[in-house]
């Protein structure tokens, strides 16, 4: 068995980053990530990297930019309110087809907020910023997850040339669990679009979004979305958890997806069947898996800390087949099992299941 250590889950991501070969790393500290960007001031200047708190988020982002058009592993970390400042640098990543990692340790808004935890960006993180573009989004619900969706985020960026986001939020990244660092073979990519240098052995590689062609940029984002179909039929993850003979389906991510589990077991105590398809990609979203359950279950209960963001998949993804149910909690509130049970039971009362 692997030897396990407790880490807290910001600086677990940290050093996921620096086993799957991250030197580069950009940031301004921000609560409730801060600690991620400590760690990475302390290890990387030992580890022959590059550690930079930038004047701004705007830098951090498009230092990133240079360094991954540089074919180098780069990433950069904030919560909420620094990642809109991203924003813009997201889409320029984007449209140069540039791979970078972002970890959005979620907070408590809109505007300043407060500093506790949240499942507000979920509508940000999936549905970008200015432009036509897609960002693949893992959302962790443990320190373990943490590790190994920060590695599996570095290899899918640089698989297909976009931007992996890890949307954690602020009690995952401050809880500490035992996790264990030893990982499969880091997988590395050729980079020969790079622009790092010819050595006159070939020509001169080119980093661009812009195009005042409109037929020219009609075709780049033709085929930028072709390599998004591929993706989508490639690279869903979820997990299904006593969904068998569920007639309640809860759908859940991240920290709420633990205190669903939890009203999970007291709603079986009590004799309702309920279980849960917890969408580990954000985007790309579990739409078939959570499809195939519309055919059998009486009604989805969808459990966020935001106003119901997540509701409009979930009825996209069934077709409207079910109903849909939205327990809520926000302003850094986590829902509690009772809050899950209460909407639990109200699924049983619209759906007609067994009570």
């Amino acid at each position: 068995m692997a030897e396990k250590v407790l880490m807290k889950g910001n600086e677990a991501i940290a050093e996921a980053a620096l086993m799957a070969g991250c030197r580069h790393y950009f940031g301004y500290p921000i609560t409730p990530q801060t600690e991620l960007t400590a760690y990475m001031a302390k290890r990387l200047p030992k580890m022959d990297g590059v550690f930079l708190q930038a004047e701004s988020e705007l830098a951090a982002i498009n230092m990133v930019i240079g360094v991954s058009a540089a074919g180098k592993r780069a990433m950069t970390s904030s919560s909420s309110p620094g990642i809109s400042l991203k924003g813009e640098g997201l889409s320029y990543l984007a449209g140069c087809d540039l791979p970078a990692f972002v970890v959005n340790v979620q907070r408590g808004g809109p505007g300043l907020g407060g500093i506790q935890p949240s499942q507000s960006d979920y509508f940000q993180a999936t549905r970008g910023t200015h432009g036509d573009y897609r960002t693949i989004v893992l959302a962790p619900d443990s320190v373990q997850e943490m590790v190994s969706l920060t590695i599996k985020g570095f290899e899918l960026a640089d698989k297909y040339r976009m931007t992996a986001m890890l949307l954690a939020d602020g009690t995952l990244g401050q809880m500490m669990e035992p996790v264990s660092l030893d990982a499969d073979e880091i997988v590395t990519f050729e980079k020969p679009w790079a622009a790092c240098g010819t050595g006159m052995k070939r020509p001169n590689n080119i980093i661009n979004s812009l195009s005042l062609i409109p037929e020219e940029l009609e075709q780049w984002n033709l085929t930028r979305f072709k390599r998004y179909d591929i993706v989508e039929q490639n690279e869903v993850m979820y997990e299904e958890y006593m969904m068998e003979d569920a007639e309640i389906c809860l759908v859940s991510f991240g920290i709420t997806a633990r205190v669903s589990k939890n009203a999970i077991a007291e709603a079986r105590a009590k004799g309702i069947k309920a279980g849960m398809i917890r969408p580990i990609t954000l985007w790309p979203f579990p739409k078939k898996p959570l499809l195939a359950a519309a055919q059998t279950v009486k009604a989805f209960v969808t459990v966020e800390m935001n106003m119901g963001q997540m509701i409009e998949d979930v009825e996209l993804a069934t077709r409207c087949l079910k109903p849909v149910i939205s327990c809520t909690r926000c302003g850094g509130v986590i829902p509690s099992p009772d809050d899950v049970m209460a909407a639990i039971d109200k699924a049983c009362e619209i759906g007609g299941a067994a009570k």
